[in-house]
């Protein structure tokens, strides 16, 4: 019918390019009975994304994107709740480093831990190191623990304080290293398994098309592609935090030193030429004046 169509077309294009008068003979057949291309069958047959795909997957299939959503979500709240944590303990830091160096001497700096508290871990490391240095010279060693020398104490409750807050400091990084390491794998597990359905599903069929290989095969793609979603924010805020972590208690570590020499001497040399002076609470002596 549509080569008639066609063939009286070009008689009707003829007649009018020659001038022929006279009525057309020519005439267009019904056409109004030809029938339609199911698009919209095509259009319902492919109609694929993420949760066509989804909706479609077995229990494995979802469970799989159930975990890479589960990981996706623990991983943003660790990113904004370290953020945020770091950002005001370092503001808190700085404060009171600040009034720290202003200080006139280390009871002035007891006076302010006493009166504030100690909210961040300079003035933590702070507080146990002058607390510690007090109450071995006034009452020596009376645990096994406080065995030795006052500075040999001090240093090591130091140390102890450094640790802890070397360990709150890397909380909540091993999930993030552990989401970074296993979300691809996820991920990719969960397309495998897409498309070996997809093509059970295909083979079980009678027509076998490029178009019926395509969508399917590509639903199951994006499970990878959701996999690197989830991971590289993950990856990417474990290296900043480690970084800026490892800034951090170097300066922390800077500081104990600094502490350190306070307790011991009153004076912190910064370089050759300039001496900062601090009166400390006393010498840091053993008991008994030894």
């Amino acid at each position: 019918m549509m080569r008639e169509w066609l063939e009286n077309l070009s008689v009707l294009i003829a007649q009018v390019e020659t001038g022929v008068d006279g009525p057309v003979e020519a005439s267009l057949p019904e056409v109004v009975d030809m029938p339609m291309v199911p698009l919209a069958a095509d259009a319902a047959t492919f109609n694929t994304g993420m949760l066509n795909f989804i909706a479609q997957s077995d229990f494995v299939g979802k469970s799989l994107f159930g975990i890479l959503v589960i990981m996706s979500l623990l991983s943003w709240y660790l990113i904004f709740a370290k953020l945020f944590m770091n950002i005001s303990i370092r503001g808190r830091s700085r404060k009171f480093l600040h009034e720290f160096w202003a200080a006139s001497s280390l009871e002035q700096v007891e006076h302010e831990l006493v009166t504030h508290g100690a909210t961040e871990p300079f003035s933590h490391l702070a507080s146990h190191a002058i607390h510690a240095r007090r109450h071995h010279a006034k009452y020596g060693a009376m645990k096994l623990e406080e065995a030795g020398s006052t500075s040999s104490f001090v240093t090591r409750i130091m140390r102890k304080v450094m640790d802890e807050e070397t360990a709150r400091l890397e909380n909540g990084l091993t999930i993030l290293a552990s989401v970074g390491s296993t979300a691809p794998f996820v991920g990719l597990f969960g397309t495998v398994w897409g498309v070996y359905h997809a093509l059970i599903s295909i083979g079980m069929s009678d027509g076998v098309t490029v178009n019926s290989i395509a969508g399917p095969v590509g639903e199951a793609l994006i499970m990878t592609g959701l996999g690197l979603a989830v991971a590289i924010p993950a990856v990417l805020a474990y290296n900043g935090f480690v970084r800026s972590n490892r800034v951090y208690l170097a300066q922390l570590d800077a500081f104990a030193h600094d502490l350190f020499t306070f307790l011991s001497t009153g004076q912190q040399v910064k370089d050759e030429a300039v001496v900062r002076s601090l009166r400390p609470l006393a010498s840091v002596t053993e008991p008994g004046g030894r």
